[in-house]
């Protein structure tokens, strides 16, 4: 996206600023969908990424479904008009009582445990389900998120399956689809194989699986020539893996993955001001108006963003540690080369469409940005900035004596 298309909306709408790129979202789907040479392909979208109605709106129109990981991601998608069929629950350690509440809604449920297995038997042996499997594969560019390995709360263990089978058959349970995810920011495209493999083996033991779902947790790339997953490499491969499966079982299985972040995050962008630069006896910090309130993946994950210098990309290149405004340490870049920075200079932040904005607080009592959409050249606000009226919206003002 261009910097004048960036500082344009700025100053339309103020900073700091959420800005997504329609255009690329819709190409990454594209990529992604015509990597895989199968019969039989879903995609459900990963909205715990990003959010907003718009985006989902936007995924819904170029065919994908939802993956939903709360029943208030469910509510979301439908109010976006996903049909209920086309949304995939994949909650953990939730309460029988939201299971009951997506049973109502119609919407496809993946269970993650013995205990939710046997009361679906119990209760609702009609209603097909997905189990989910953890697979005992570390995977993944962070431990926060990698999920498939022996200590994940995710999933049943691959070493449980004799007694997911026990279960199943006693209760007659209708298992549609068998889900696995290792974890993000996976490179290597033999940890699907291999998870795969084992996928396989669990599929061959239900005669009613017609769905294989492997999650997602593709590479994208934060740093400037950062690898990230070569997802046409990535589906030739996989899909020969895949198709074989399919050959030797005589039956063709509709293949998923639920991507997130290989959708949105090289599509969005997190613009700053400079409020000030602040050198000190050993460093030059650039002071945000913004702080990890709004962008908490740098102390959260340790997580790269490239900045770039919207106002002054020619200027002379600099060190700076850039930080923000939150009353504690939170930094999103130490010893950071960048163009000058000067007060009140736009600087922004790339690959900030997944997990940023879905990931904000009010902390500090600090009102969350705007989120702006860009489509074709023209800019469309998609979320009000809050204001304090917000933060005390949902307060009482109770009658008490102190």
């Amino acid at each position: 996206m261009e910097n004048a298309s960036l500082i344009r909306a700025v100053e339309n709408q103020g900073s700091p600023l959420y800005v997504y790129d329609a255009n690329q979202m819709k190409e990454n789907y594209k990529q992604f969908t015509k990597a895989f040479k199968v019969d039989q392909l879903k995609v459900h979208y990963a909205c715990k990424a990003l959010n907003n109605q718009a985006i989902l709106k936007l995924f819904r129109s170029l065919g994908a479904g939802l993956d939903c990981v709360s029943i208030e991601e469910v509510h979301l998608g439908l109010h976006a008009g996903f049909p209920a069929d086309d949304i995939l629950f994949t909650p953990n350690n939730i309460s029988t009582e939201e299971y009951e509440q997506a049973i109502e809604l119609g919407v496809k449920i993946n269970v993650d445990n013995l205990y939710t297995l046997e009361y679906f038997g119990m209760n609702h042996p009609d209603i097909p389900i997905y189990i989910r499997i953890n697979p005992h594969l570390m995977a993944g560019g962070n431990q926060n998120i990698s999920v498939g390995h022996i200590d994940s709360k995710f999933g049943i263990s691959i070493h449980q399956v004799p007694n997911v089978e026990r279960i199943v058959n006693k209760l007659g349970i209708n298992v549609m689809g068998i889900h696995v995810h290792t974890g993000s920011d996976i490179l290597d495209a033999d940890i699907f194989i291999k998870a795969a493999e084992l996928v396989f083996s669990v599929v061959e033991k239900f005669d009613t699986v017609t769905h294989i779902d492997f999650g997602s947790g593709f590479k994208v790339a934060y740093k400037p020539d950062d690898l990230h997953t070569d997802i046409g490499r990535f589906g030739k491969k996989f899909s020969k893996s895949f198709n074989e499966f399919c050959e030797k079982q005589g039956k063709q299985y509709t293949l998923e993955f639920e991507p997130g972040k290989y959708m949105v995050s090289n599509a969005g962008y997190f613009v700053a001001k400079a409020n000030l630069i602040k050198q000190t006896t050993s460093c030059t910090f650039v002071g945000l108006d913004t702080g990890f309130n709004h962008l908490i993946r740098p102390m959260f994950y340790n997580a790269y963003h490239h900045i770039e210098n919207l106002s002054n990309p020619q200027g002379e290149k600099k060190v700076y540690n850039v930080v923000g405004y939150v009353c504690e340490t939170d930094s999103f870049a130490s010893d950071r080369i960048i163009p000058e920075v000067r007060k009140n200079d736009l600087l922004v932040f790339k690959n900030a469409g997944a997990y940023c904005a879905t990931m904000a607080s009010n902390y500090n009592s600090r009102p969350r940005p705007a989120e702006v959409m860009m489509l074709d050249g023209k800019d469309h606000l998609i979320k009000r900035r809050e204001t304090i009226e917000d933060l005390l919206s949902t307060q009482i003002d109770a009658e008490i004596e102190f």
